[in-house]
């Protein structure tokens, strides 16, 4: 049973566990903020699952990873209700708008599905989506990612060249991929986005988006660890 909820994200059950909802992140301001205003819409998605939870009875489904770094549950959550099918409670708040798709290399399970139903809610701009603070990021403004750093966001953009380091496989947006936004995938993971059906090599003059947290490497860049995190979008110059 839940007894409340701590975030958007986050249950408390009556026998003290605390669950994070596998595959979503709810809104949160950037790491160190320190705004007078309210981040957008992490009320919101505290109150949404809020209602949708609270005192209800739960049922918890695990991937390979079962906890976060935190200790918390981590699992995909049902809410058991009678006499109707059990409501998933990732999908519904990512259907209405409060959260966004957020994966880990050993908790994948229903990511396919999970983005499907995020891509609704962003082409509808629902909740979150009608916001500025999650509006998805252009790779070819590297400048301006690079004042996002270590904060969790979407980029789109059409892949210059791919470079080919002795760890890392690396998918530069410019021809100057010393400053450039840049996706890197470790080699170590290069088996599992074969095995996903992603030629990383034959990504050159795609379209893609890539979701993550921001970091800074002589420029910003997203570590890719797992497939879900790049999506393929289009050709860039498709006739």
């Amino acid at each position: 049973m839940v007894a409340s909820v701590e975030d958007g994200e986050t249950l408390v059950l009556t026998d003290g566990r605390k669950v994070r909802l596998a595959g979503i992140k709810a809104p949160s301001p950037p790491l160190g903020w320190k705004g007078e205003e309210p981040w957008p819409f992490v009320a919101e998605a505290k109150k949404a699952l809020a209602a949708l939870a609270t005192d209800q009875e739960v049922e918890l489904k695990f991937d390979e990873r079962q906890t976060d770094r935190y200790g918390h549950v981590l699992a995909q959550v049902y809410v058991v209700r009678e006499d109707l099918a059990p409501m998933w409670l990732e999908e519904r708040l990512l259907r209405e708008g409060f959260a966004r798709v957020y994966s880990f290399a050993d908790a994948r399970a229903c990511v396919g599905e999970l983005l499907a139903v995020e891509g609704e809610a962003r082409v509808e701009r629902r909740g979150l989506w009608s916001s500025w603070a999650y509006r998805v990021q252009d790779a070819s403004d590297a400048k301006g990612l690079g004042r996002l750093t270590n904060s969790y966001q979407l980029v789109e953009g059409t892949v210059h060249a791919v470079g080919d380091g002795r760890k890392f496989i690396y998918l530069n947006f410019s021809d100057d991929w010393r400053h450039d936004f840049t996706v890197a995938i470790h080699r170590k993971d290069l088996a599992a986005f074969e095995a996903a059906g992603l030629d990383l090599e034959q990504l050159a003059g795609r379209t893609i988006r890539v979701r993550g947290w921001i970091e800074w490497q002589n420029g910003p860049i997203i570590v890719a660890t797992h497939p879900e995190q790049l999506e393929v979008l289009t050709l860039a110059f498709a006739p």
